[in-house]
């Protein structure tokens, strides 16, 4: 005699399954969110001069002319997990917390893999980029993000048609 397994029992089984499967596998890239502020217009200069002889001092030059938005969040790279080609509105300051990215220019015709290990950073002025992670470990970064106020903070950009990089 043969035994039936009803509908609603085999679709329950199912599910259940891929609940189980859901939970166990890990995406290839997730992110958390930690903190997001919107700044009023500001110019900033540090000269680079020292204040007490012997202090090192940074030379550098940021400038809003109008209000703008900065996310800060991680993210966490699988092996083998990239970001697809991407652009942003403003200009990303990625630093690597563990493991090592590499990042690809979308406008570098020659697709030279810029390699970013722990303790690292790789600034992203808006031209369009991958990151990927290559090694067989999971990877982290922190990045900052700055925008125009309310414009999202990643646009989608079509693969690139010379296989760049190797393997997509």
């Amino acid at each position: 005699m043969k035994k039936w397994i009803s509908l609603p029992a085999a679709l329950a089984i199912v599910g259940y399954a891929l609940v189980g499967w859901a939970q166990t596998t890990p995406p290839m890239i997730g992110f958390v969110e930690l903190v997001r502020g919107t700044y009023e217009p500001f110019k900033v200069r540090a000269t680079g001069e020292t204040v007490n002889e012997g202090d090192p001092r940074l030379e550098f030059k940021a400038e809003a002319k109008t209000p703008m938005d900065m996310v800060v969040r991680q993210f966490t790279y699988q092996p083998g997990a990239d970001t697809g080609w991407h652009a942003h509105p403003g200009p990303v300051f990625i630093t690597v917390k563990t493991g090592t990215l590499t990042f690809y220019e979308y406008d570098d015709p020659t697709c030279t893999p810029i390699v970013v290990e722990a303790g690292h950073g790789y600034v992203d002025t808006g031209r369009g980029h991958m990151a990927r992670n290559e090694t067989g470990g999971v990877a982290e970064d922190v990045t900052v993000v700055i925008a125009p106020v309310g414009v999202g903070f990643r646009t989608t950009l079509d693969p690139r048609m010379d296989s760049c990089p190797p393997g997509l």
